[in-house]
């Protein structure tokens, strides 16, 4: 179980203000969740192989095509500045 001295130790640690009632909360909420990863712990893992997911997941996105924006005037004329075919942009760097 986690105490109450703890808890302000690791809130002081992470710049984090609590109130009484937060500290006391975060001491129960805290210990609940040590006493789960213990029981994790418990668990045989020998022929385990390490995963970042318990699913399979995949993103799912268009392929990357260029092509040529269909109305390029239009477009240009809602920029705040252009310069021929180009937007003007403020100079970031030297």
């Amino acid at each position: 179980m986690i105490d109450l001295e703890t808890v302000k130790k690791v809130a002081n640690l992470a710049r984090l203000k609590l109130t009484t009632e937060e500290e006391e909360k975060f001491t129960t909420q805290l210990g609940d969740i040590l006493n789960y990863v213990e029981q994790l712990s418990e668990l045989n893992t020998d022929n385990v192989e390490p995963t970042t997911r318990a699913i399979e997941v995949s993103n799912i996105t268009r392929k990357d095509i260029l092509q040529p924006y269909p109305n390029t005037e239009e477009l240009l004329k809602q920029a705040p500045a252009q310069q021929g075919d180009f937007f003007r942009v403020p100079q970031i760097m030297g």
